[in-house]
């Protein structure tokens, strides 16, 4: 036999058994795909969702795997776009490799993923989305956040009790989230006997609000609730300022975002939030120092419990395997505070419709950072 020849065949066949198990480890992989808005005006909030998933990816990894398998998140951008939303929940229906995903971030997102989910067969844990109807219209949803009305609730209390305010005007904006929110603060505030004297819409395009702001500083409010998202709420106060509405200004968790540390005239703006970095405990604060240095960032509520949320799914495949319906079955049986999944966020259980039970806190920008409020509402 020639040897050169034979040589050249062995060789030829070291690399393709070298290239066979370079494929077959990555077939080995388990995906879990992260869907969140990666790009567009909302891609700040989605930064956070990437930047925890691929934190808890790395430990994960470094720990070994799920039983003995490298896990890979796959990023996917939609914009907070319903219809972008569909189109990658048919993806991920599709593809049998996937038994869970974490997302969607905008509760319209969720709600336009959650049917397709649903008729697959494919158990979701959204990380962000608060409006009160997506645990009720589905089984495959999951959440570890808490839900608008509680939101809603709980500011309403904190404006009337913690900050004493006895006027608040009301600016939100038309979409799922925002509308859950103020309908839930309305009957709160009502209950409480804390005055709305007025209340104004913005569609998400929207950059001139001068009209809606120059009706409530003749309405003189204590304050002025806004429901929606930090790129347009840093306008609503900048706008606000220049027309010499002095009044306090305070949102919910889709305020919370480094846009608003940018704009000094949201000194003192305050928002609910579900994570607060400076009162955690060693677990919290290995997490923090971590994410500091992959990143050189502050991680926000947005990764921390995204965090969680993909801890939780990568818990879910090592209890029962790769099958939707097992994986499903394990999240609804996290269903009191004994069987609670243990994270950064505190303990997360979920009750008949998939929703959580936890505490909203209370942060405030202080001198462009944010930092706890003064006092929580307890």
């Amino acid at each position: 036999m020639n040897t050169g020849r034979f040589f050249l065949v062995l060789a030829g066949l070291v690399l393709l058994s070298l290239s066979a198990g370079s494929v077959w480890a990555q077939a080995e992989k388990i995906k879990i795909p992260v869907a969140a808005p990666f790009t567009g005006p909302l891609a700040s909030f989605g930064e956070g969702i990437k930047n925890g998933a691929l934190l808890k990816e790395d430990e994960i990894n470094a720990s070994g795997g799920i039983n003995g398998r490298m896990v890979e998140i796959v990023l996917a951008d939609e914009l907070c776009d319903p219809q972008e939303a569909a189109a990658v929940a048919t993806r991920f229906a599709h593809d049998p490799q996937v038994v869970i995903v974490i997302g969607h971030l905008c509760s319209s997102a969720t709600l336009a993923a959650l049917p397709i989910y649903k008729e697959a067969g494919l158990p979701a844990i959204t990380p962000a989305s608060t409006n009160p109807e997506i645990g009720r219209l589905s089984s495959y949803y999951f959440r570890n956040v808490y839900r608008d009305d509680f939101q809603g609730d709980f500011l309403a209390a904190y404006a009337e009790k913690v900050k004493k305010f006895k006027k608040v005007a009301i600016f939100y904006e038309v979409n799922d989230y925002a509308l859950g929110l103020k309908d839930a603060f309305t009957k709160a505030a009502e209950k409480l006997g804390l005055r709305i004297v007025g209340a104004e819409s913005y569609m998400a395009k929207t950059a001139d609000f001068k009209a809606q702001l120059s009706k409530f500083k003749m309405l003189r409010p204590d304050a002025v609730f806004i429901a929606g998202y930090a790129p347009q709420a840093t306008l609503i106060i900048s706008q606000a300022r220049s027309l010499g509405l002095k009044c306090a200004f305070f949102g919910a968790d889709g305020l919370d975002d480094a846009v608003l540390l940018k704009n000094p005239d949201a000194e003192g703006l305050f928002v609910t939030t579900p994570f607060l970095a400076d009162q955690g405990g060693a677990r919290v604060n290995d997490f923090v120092e971590h994410y500091r240095e992959k990143f050189s960032l502050e991680p926000n509520w947005f990764a921390a419990n995204t965090y969680d949320a993909v801890g939780m799914a990568a818990a879910a495949i090592a209890a029962v395997g790769l099958d939707r319906g097992k994986v499903r079955a394990w999240l609804a049986g996290v269903s009191s505070p004994e069987k609670a999944y243990q994270g950064i966020t505190g303990a997360t259980y979920f009750d008949e419709n998939g929703d959580c039970l936890k505490a909203a806190l209370v942060k405030m920008i202080r001198d462009g950072r944010w930092v706890s409020a003064g006092e929580q509402l307890r």
